[in-house]
């Protein structure tokens, strides 16, 4: 939420597209939601279930007018990643995403885990399972690094203007 305020500064109304079929969905979206409220800000979410959705959520945000809309972290949405990169360019909606992936698809900003590290980290576990260790003698490990990703084409095409903080912050800036 912080995130989306950098991009656009004093955004009042952000969107969440969210996927809420996906058990992912619902405590990311229960955060942002509480966010939005601290903050001060209108959450307008729109939820597609499926990738025919997609263009049906993009036009009910549209309608909000919202200033700047949060792709929730659901396979489906990171799936679809370049249809809703497409999606987001025609509705000229700055957004934000959970994965690189998406940025890397013509997204414009993600801060997130970085899903590559993710798998060669659940490769190793294979390799130990394989190799004789139950899995219940393994540790559950989360992820620790978050990367920030900005995509300048984009913020270009939107006719933004990416705060020199944000770029300086940025692990992979694309141009």
């Amino acid at each position: 939420m912080e995130l989306a305020r950098e991009v656009v500064p004093g955004a009042a109304r952000i969107g969440v597209l969210a996927n809420s079929s996906d058990p992912k969905a619902p405590p990311q979206l229960q955060e942002l939601e509480t966010a939005g409220q601290e903050l001060g800000v209108k959450v307008a979410v729109a939820d597609a279930h499926t990738p025919d959705g997609l263009d049906g959520a993009f036009q009910m945000l549209a309608q909000q007018h919202i200033n700047v809309l949060i792709v929730l972290q659901t396979s489906m949405l990171l799936t679809e990643r370049r249809r809703i990169a497409e999606l987001a360019a025609a509705t000229r909606l700055p957004t934000i995403y959970g994965y690189r992936e998406h940025v890397d698809d013509g997204g414009l900003i993600s801060y997130g885990v970085d899903l590559r590290a993710c798998f060669r980290r659940g490769a190793y576990y294979v390799q130990k399972i394989l190799s004789g260790v139950a899995p219940g003698d393994l540790p559950v490990e989360f992820p620790t690094k978050l990367e920030l990703v900005v995509n300048l084409k984009t913020a270009k095409a939107l006719g933004l203007d990416v705060p020199p903080m944000l770029l300086a912050r940025a692990d992979e800036v694309i141009e």
